[in-house]
């Protein structure tokens, strides 16, 4: 298993995006944004990590975080997002943002065990405007806002 940057084409990723985008619309627009740290494992991809930011600022973001179902809970995850903080520690960015649905609390409760914290909410994020059906639920709990949250890297 090696992390790299991924330099093919971005269409193959596009399964592995659908694990974690809801709405076909914002995962079109999302598919061509920033840098993307891949997972190989006998060749095939197996997980991504999409990160952007505005480096003027030195904010990144980590847009996209999907591993393939089969290799989920293996670390390979938490492999990725402390390559993406290395890179951006590299590159002297101060801040590394990530956004979750509040009803994914497997997804919150992942990112703060890596050292993020809360920052804000966003309420009412999931809507049909931006491309999500209506009474979309994780565990029960009905999809509407996502949560900010941060790691200061310096």
């Amino acid at each position: 298993m090696e992390i790299g940057w991924h330099a093919g084409d971005r269409t193959e990723l596009r399964p592995l995006f659908a694990l974690a985008e809801d709405s076909q619309r914002r995962l079109e627009a999302a598919l061509g944004r920033g840098r993307i740290l891949e997972v190989r494992d006998a060749g095939a991809v197996v997980a991504c990590l999409q990160l952007a930011g505005r480096p003027s600022a030195g904010e990144r973001e980590v847009l996209t975080l999907a591993v393939a179902e089969r290799r989920q809970g293996q670390g390979i995850g938490r492999a990725l997002v402390e390559r993406a903080v290395a890179e951006c520690r590299t590159e002297r960015a101060r801040t590394l943002l990530v956004a979750s649905a509040a009803a994914d609390t497997g997804n919150l409760r992942f990112y703060q065990r890596l050292g993020f914290r809360m920052l804000r909410v966003e309420r009412d994020a999931f809507t049909p405007s931006e491309g999500y059906a209506e009474g979309i639920e994780i565990d029960g709990i009905p999809l509407r806002d996502r949560v900010w949250l941060d790691m200061l890297l310096s």
